[in-house]
């Protein structure tokens, strides 16, 4: 009973210092939009129709992100992540000029990447590249601790 106690400890400090390894993201909401719509008319008529409006893909950018990148940790609150993941992923347009723009920003705010791609897949692909170059920097980062030179002020005393 003790072996299997000291056991479960150690797999559980195990599990939490190898998710502390890992660099949390957070992506937020990629606004996209669909319009589609058609107008005709004759002499006598005319009609029209559009439809469409907000197609948010943020639920499907996190599912991709858990499926090619499981060197990360998706995160729901902003202010715990490492990373922020804006990823704009355009729908409504024919297969050519349909274009997914992802832009990385550091727990800095800096911003470590910026471009497009033509498919999600590889948007989360490209993206967890950069993420994975970046983590050991922060890392080090974290850990260097500042060294200042402190000097202890000094009390002038009148002899008198």
């Amino acid at each position: 009973m003790k072996i299997s106690l000291a056991i479960s400890i150690f797999l559980a400090a195990s599990i939490c210092s190898l998710a502390a390894d890992k660099p949390r993201v957070f992506v937020t909401d990629s606004k996209s939009w669909e319009m589609s719509g058609g107008v005709g008319g004759t002499q006598d008529a005319f009609g029209g129709v559009s439809k469409g409006g907000a197609r948010p893909q943020t639920a499907e950018i996190i599912k991709t992100f858990g499926e090619r990148c499981p060197q990360v940790i998706v995160n729901n609150k902003q202010e715990k992540a490492d990373y922020v993941i804006l990823l704009d992923h355009e729908g409504g347009k024919d297969l050519i000029s349909r274009d997914n723009k992802i832009v990385i920003f550091n727990k800095d705010g800096d911003s470590i990447m910026s471009h497009s791609t033509r498919s999600l897949g590889n948007a989360v692909k490209d993206a967890c590249v950069v993420i994975n170059d970046d983590w050991p920097k922060q890392l080090r980062a974290r850990s260097a601790v500042p060294t200042q030179n402190v000097v202890a002020p000094t009390i002038a005393s009148k002899e008198q």
